[in-house]
């Protein structure tokens, strides 16, 4: 692995296509308006576009249901429209990743209309049948991620079929050959087309155990808690035989030269690391989202960096994010000066940052009334869903954020008004200049893209520690209180940046540098100039 790889020393900014840009008045995002702000994206500094799911789907989880693998779904455009848009990223030195969404079809996908047509289909392997438990029950107690069983009976073959989430996404079968034959297929139809990589949807679900045994029960179930919980997912996920298929994924992107491969992963740091594969030949990148998940507090979190940096193979890249399509927006978790901070840390971290749409304008928790719920999860279990980290970006104050035409297919923020992209692109004091700014300083300094991590102090609710290339020595001091404190940094420090204030500023104190509260600060050491 080398330094210049553009996955290792670059940033990452997740779209969620419905809700970046409608172009064609039906309130909902699409490819072409995504084509249409790759200026924006150019002009903000990212590196590459993850696109969520965007192939052919009945929506039923709003495109984690794949019907048809090699097509787009008439909702974002046409295979022409998705040529376009890699062709005008590349253009502008953006790389495109695509979702790859492997562990389950839509039960309207041809391939499981045939599975469930007999027990005799040759391909009804293809996916996980199994006969019914003691008394005509679901053959074991999984349980799916979205509530209730994870088993729907089919009447008409009298067997079960699993699902690890809703029951119109039914698993595909792994273990078999031809659906890990039919699936490098699929990979290799988008790489040929020039997409950049792929994020790997629940990558540790893959492989299920061989003898599907009951899973246990969670013995630190806490009632309240989202089904899943009640059991320890032993058997139903991170099976051993799961690294032998990503190592076979792994080989396909190999055939192409600089691709990468990013697996989602919410396991523990000590089985997340190993996603890395025997001799680094599983994900370059298996997703970290150890900060979305861990208390804020500067302590907690440098236990964590540490961890983290301890637990890495030898040669594995790091990364960090701080939200997604799945998880409340950072600024709904920790306030919105606090996602100042958050912002500092993500990008200042030694890794891969990954950046969710809206962050950078500091979208929070967008209220969703009843009757405009979309998320499934949210009708099995309320209270759970996911929609209010969904909504429409934001680009300007007129009608509708400059999202659309029509009536948005989420509301948006009540703030859009004054929370968007034009009235905060030229604020030196927002927080879109402050992402500008440090996606900048990653540019200007080897230190923050691709050094080494340093960790220095932890003083009280402020965490420091250094990012170290050659002679370029950055060092970042993050205030997680709300209280102002002196921090102690010799003369040879200078002032890159503050959260705070959005702006370069010295806040030197003789030999300490003031932080307020809720501020990070990024110092530069000046070299030593001195003679001799």
């Amino acid at each position: 692995m080398h330094a210049d790889v553009w996955w290792k020393a670059g940033t990452v900014y997740q779209v969620y296509p419905r809700s970046f840009q409608d172009t064609d008045g039906d309130g909902v995002g699409d490819l072409r308006g995504i084509a249409a702000r790759l200026d924006y994206l150019a002009w903000l500094g990212v590196d590459a576009l993850w696109l969520s799911p965007v192939c052919r789907s009945p929506m039923a989880d709003y495109g984690y249901d794949v019907s048809d693998y090699r097509d787009i779904d008439p909702l974002f455009g046409t295979l022409a429209d998705f040529d376009a848009l890699v062709a005008e990223a590349h253009r502008r030195r953006l790389k495109v990743i695509m979702d790859f969404v492997p562990n389950h079809t839509s039960e309207e996908h041809p391939w499981f209309a045939e599975s469930r047509s007999s027990r005799t289909n040759p391909r009804r392997d293809w996916y996980i049948w199994r006969d019914p438990g003691p008394g005509g029950g679901p053959p074991n107690n999984w349980i799916s991620n979205f509530g209730g069983p994870a088993w729907t009976r089919d009447p008409a073959t009298g067997q079960y079929y699993h699902h690890a989430f809703l029951r119109e996404q039914p698993d595909l079968n792994w273990r078999n050959p031809a659906v890990r034959a039919a699936m490098a297929d699929v990979l290799r139809f988008w790489l040929d087309r020039g997409v950049d990589g792929f994020r790997v949807d629940v990558i540790w679900h893959l492989i299920k155990d061989a003898a599907f045994r009951d899973n246990p029960p969670n013995p630190g179930y806490v009632a309240g808690e989202p089904e899943i919980n009640r059991l320890i997912q032993l058997h139903s996920a991170d099976q051993p035989e799961v690294m032998d298929v990503i190592a076979g994924m792994r080989a396909v992107l190999e055939e192409y030269d600089d691709r990468v491969l990013i697996g989602e992963i919410y396991l523990p740091l000590e089985r997340l690391v190993a996603y890395y594969g025997v001799d680094l030949s599983g994900a370059h990148l298996p997703f970290n989202f150890q900060l979305i998940q861990t208390a804020w507090h500067a302590p907690t979190v440098a236990a964590l960096v540490a961890e983290y940096e301890a637990a890495l193979p030898e040669g594995g890249w790091p990364n960090w994010v701080l939200g997604n399509h799945d998880q409340p927006r950072i600024a709904a978790r920790v306030g919105p000066a606090q996602a100042r901070v958050a912002a500092v840390l993500l990008l200042t971290l030694r890794g891969t940052p990954t950046l969710y749409y809206g962050d950078e304008i500091g979208l929070g928790r967008v209220p969703v009334p009843p009757g405009r719920v979309r998320d499934p999860w949210e009708r099995n279990e309320p209270g759970r869903g996911r929609d209010p980290a969904r909504t429409p970006m934001q680009w300007d104050p007129g009608p509708r954020a400059g999202f659309s035409t029509a009536e948005p297919w989420l509301p948006l923020d009540p703030q859009a008004a004054s929370r968007n992209v034009e009235i905060q692109r030229d604020d030196p004091a927002s927080i879109l200049t402050l992402y500008r700014r440090l996606l900048s300083l990653r540019r200007e300094h080897p230190a923050l893209s691709i050094g080494a991590h340093r960790p220095v102090e932890v003083r009280g609710d402020v965490l420091v520690y250094e990012r170290v290339h050659a002679d370029d020595v950055i060092r970042v001091l993050l205030n997680f209180g709300h209280e102002a404190c002196f921090i102690p940094a010799g003369p040879e420090w200078r002032v890159l940046l503050s959260s705070a204030s959005g702006r370069i500023g010295e806040t030197r104190d003789g030999d300490r540098f003031a932080l307020a509260g809720d501020e990070a600060l990024v110092l530069v050491r000046v070299p030593d100039r001195s003679p001799g």
